[in-house]
């Protein structure tokens, strides 16, 4: 009877470790919001690699042409260029610079989209062009999302403005055996990678650093407990836990027999 002891309590062990309770899988639990701490602001910064969309426009059509370079397709057929209108691309180095035209080397690095369009104004107006109208767009703006999600994978944004919510639901949510309480993200400062812990069973998520995405942003979901034991047993648990059953019922039967 003691084997049969032993061999129950192994089997109630295995299928116990591998539930999750409710409170470990709900979001926004418990706190209410600070709203005093609560952030609706969010911004851009320019950092190395980025791929910057810079549209030039005003009054004097001709006075933005030189901003304004079309960008050319070769056309193998009659071996000549051609011009086609779309927003200009510049990539930003690891100096954090471009190389604009007319103006020259800009540092653009460390700055806010709008300190950005700012500073062009002030080096375009009035010297080349009056009263111009600048648009900054990133155009490589985009997030990866890692681990136990049920879509991994990089996403690029459209627009400027990601939350770490709406990363999660891009990736499809997150599975049933993440760790909630402990999400990482990776970003970097000023040329350095800094990690930020995320907890989105409480409502403090709100007030975090990194509810605001940025781009090139990483977020990294790690599984629970129970998902890395299950991973880490053999994959032959299942086989086990039927044998214990069939080991359970032929020593229940000796026993019997034995009376």
């Amino acid at each position: 009877m003691n084997i049969i002891k032993i061999t129950l309590f192994t089997t109630l062990f295995i299928l116990a470790s591998s539930c999750v309770s409710k409170k470990d899988i709900i979001y926004f639990q418990n706190d209410e919001i600070d709203q005093s701490k609560v952030s609706n602001s969010y911004k851009t910064i320019i950092k190395p690699d980025d791929l910057l969309q810079i549209t030039i426009t005003a009054l004097d059509t001709e006075a933005v042409r030189p901003f304004n370079l079309a960008a050319v397709t070769y056309s193998t057929s009659s071996n000549s260029a051609i011009g086609v209108a779309q927003q200009q691309n510049y990539l930003v180095d690891s100096n954090g610079e471009i190389d604009f035209p007319v103006i020259g080397k800009l540092k653009v690095g460390g700055l806010s989209r709008e300190e950005f369009i700012t500073m062009l104004k002030d080096k375009l107006d009035p010297d080349f062009i009056k009263n111009p109208n600048v648009n900054v767009r990133l155009a490589n703006y985009k997030v990866s999302v890692l681990g136990d999600v049920r879509l991994p994978g990089s996403y690029t944004i459209p627009n400027e403005r990601l939350t770490i919510l709406e990363a999660i639901a891009l990736a499809g949510d997150l599975n049933i055996s993440a760790e909630r309480q402990n999400i990482l993200v990776l970003r970097e400062e000023e040329g350095k990678k800094v990690q930020y812990k995320v907890d989105i069973l409480s409502k403090q998520l709100f007030t975090s650093p990194v509810y605001y995405l940025q781009q090139n942003d990483v977020v990294y979901v790690e599984p629970n407990y129970a998902r890395i034991q299950s991973a880490s047993s053999n994959s032959n648990t299942g086989l086990f836990i039927s044998i214990a059953g069939v080991l359970i019922s032929l020593l229940t039967t000796i026993s019997i027999l034995g009376r």
